[in-house]
């Protein structure tokens, strides 16, 4: 069963009109694009924080602290100093308010926030606006995990990387699958690099999955870059992407994405909003 909640929006049963935003004052409009349905968005024009009603903050430190491992850095808290809504978006920021900053002490702090138990669902595009930072170390990322993983673990659970970047490379990010017998360091993934030197900390981009069954198609600014079919992982685990799952939003620091030690914090990174929708029934 479908448990997705839609926040700040006005429905209406089409696939292709206009959906204007009920939060405060805004009168931004949300087109969705062709065939697709709305069925939840976050445009993050409201409040100081990320709203409880769709969102929990993360928190925590350390390898063995609800599945966050990857030898990483930072301690995850709920301080608006690391997670607010201001300007029109959701910002989360990593800080090292004491440097040197080349510790796993837990001296740089950051934010991690999902909607677990709040939203989830099966198959559909999920896709979200973010302007990301630069720097060795940083490690954000837009992904979703399956709603079971508190029962089966991961990567039994499923884990969809719709979209995570190394600072130290801010040009090239990547989506990725995770699932039994792909995973960790072996898992499905592939780059998506921007022309003649940009790079992703220069502007806000789109990423998106679109998800249907036995079928993930990444893209970044509506440029497909990749689709996985379930044929792909048959001779190497199984498909476990026919559940529900919910969203993640993080900045990890350190770990697999190397030293931070060179990096200037504050780090931000900037999600304009997040959009969730469905094939029309």
């Amino acid at each position: 069963m479908r448990t997705i909640r839609t926040l700040c929006v006005v429905m209406i049963g089409v696939a292709v009109g206009a959906l204007a935003t009920s939060c405060g004052s805004s009168d931004k409009v949300v087109s969705p694009p062709e065939r697709w349905v709305l069925t939840m968005a976050d445009e993050f024009d409201s409040g100081t924080s990320p709203s409880s009603e769709l969102w929990t903050i993360a928190t925590g430190y350390g390898p063995d602290n609800e599945g966050w491992g990857n030898d990483e850095w930072q301690e995850y808290t709920t301080s608006q100093d690391n997670v607010r809504v201001e300007g029109g978006n959701l910002v989360i920021s990593a800080l090292c308010p004491n440097p040197p900053c080349g510790k796993r002490d837990g001296s740089i702090t950051s934010a991690r926030i999902k909607t677990e138990g709040k939203a989830e669902q099966k198959y559909g595009r999920f896709e979200a606006r973010i302007k990301l930072p630069e720097g060795q170390g940083l490690w954000p990322a837009f992904w979703m995990l399956g709603a079971d993983f508190s029962e089966v673990g991961w990567p039994d659970c499923g884990e969809i990387d719709v979209m995570e970047l190394f600072g130290q490379e801010p040009e090239v990010a990547s989506g990725t699958l995770h699932g039994p017998g792909y995973f960790g360091a072996a898992p499905i993934t592939t780059a998506f690099r921007l022309p003649d030197g940009e790079s992703f900390a220069d502007d806000f981009h789109v990423f998106a999955v679109e998800w249907d069954p036995g079928r993930i198609t990444f893209s970044v600014d509506s440029q497909v870059y990749r689709i996985v079919n379930s044929s792909e992982v048959s001779g190497r685990g199984n498909w476990v992407f026919d559940h529900e799952f919910f969203v993640l939003l993080n900045l990890a620091v350190g770990g697999a994405a190397q030293s931070p030690s060179d990096t200037v914090f504050p780090a931000e990174m900037l999600v304009d909003y997040v959009r969730i929708f469905e094939r029309p029934q």
